[in-house]
């Protein structure tokens, strides 16, 4: 059973930074010598969009609506890391994390064996 938990995220005026945060936990490493971590988001209205992803080999992906602005990270195998700078209103989303086993992230934003979190909500005001 594997476990995805979000923290971080909050409101923030428009030029403002914010950081999310992502734990799996569960037998993962053991099991999967690959795995593809990401950040997914879905504002109101619209439809669930990939973000930033990092595999197991620590090689990041990202979005083209946030590159140079969002960073990816992980502090241990299991803790994924987004730091969000110079957010926008158009940030606005619920910002889940999905851990793709047995998979890197070649294929991302597509997933095949995604377990998710909750979400957690970043509000960007102008």
């Amino acid at each position: 059973q594997v476990q995805v938990v979000e923290s971080g995220g909050g409101s923030v005026q428009a030029g403002g930074a914010l950081r999310v945060s992502c734990e799996a936990s569960g037998d993962i490493y053991s099991i999967y010598s690959m795995y593809c971590m990401g950040w997914f988001r879905q504002g109101p209205g619209k439809e669930r969009e990939g973000v930033a992803a990092i595999d197991s080999d620590g090689t990041p992906r990202y979005a083209d609506a946030v590159k140079g602005r969002f960073t990816i990270s992980q502090d241990n195998a299991k803790n994924i890391i987004l730091q969000m700078n110079s957010l926008k209103p158009e940030d606005t989303a619920m910002y889940y994390c999905a851990a793709d086993l047995g998979w890197n992230c070649n294929a991302w934003p597509a997933v095949r064996n995604a377990f998710w979190g909750q979400g957690t909500q970043v509000t960007v005001s102008s």
